[in-house]
């Protein structure tokens, strides 16, 4: 489920490269999560995307993951990242009822974020891609289970 889940996601990813923005908001959301980390993926000059369990990397989960969205553009994720904290850098926008999708890419182009959680299962996919411009890029995908604390829809 979760290499199938991956799959989509990282299709998503380079296919929404190619858009300046992709913003399509359907629903009014605001969720809270708590995530523990299951694993986490990293290709860098060290490892070609090899998998490490959480236990191995001493990894923390996300204690307060929000999200919240106004129809038609609004969307603020809190707690991943300071990165994408800042709604005006999301260039990707996408909730509707089965998943919630953002990317930010930064000014240069060479650093990049992004994640997708779907509402029913939980299951969180934070991607960070570094040196995007260089032969030597490096990415690390996390993988998340979470557990929502409220739900107002």
């Amino acid at each position: 489920m979760i290499k199938y889940f991956l799959s989509i996601f990282i299709s998503l990813l380079f296919f929404n490269q190619s858009l300046a923005k992709d913003i399509n908001i359907n629903e009014d959301i605001d969720l809270e999560f708590k995530c523990n980390l299951e694993k986490k993926i990293i290709k860098n000059s060290k490892y070609n995307y090899q998998t490490f369990l959480a236990e191995d990397l001493n990894g923390k989960g996300l204690d307060k993951f929000k999200i919240q969205s106004k129809k038609p553009e609004s969307l603020l994720v809190k707690g991943l990242t300071l990165f994408l904290s800042d709604p005006a850098k999301l260039n990707v926008k996408i909730v509707n009822r089965d998943v919630v999708l953002f990317k930010s890419i930064d000014k240069e182009k060479n650093y990049s974020e992004s994640g997708i959680i779907t509402r029913k299962t939980g299951e969180l996919i934070h991607e960070i891609t570094k040196n995007i411009k260089s032969e030597n890029t490096e990415k690390y995908i996390s993988i998340y289970s979470c557990i929502k604390h409220n739900k107002k829809v």
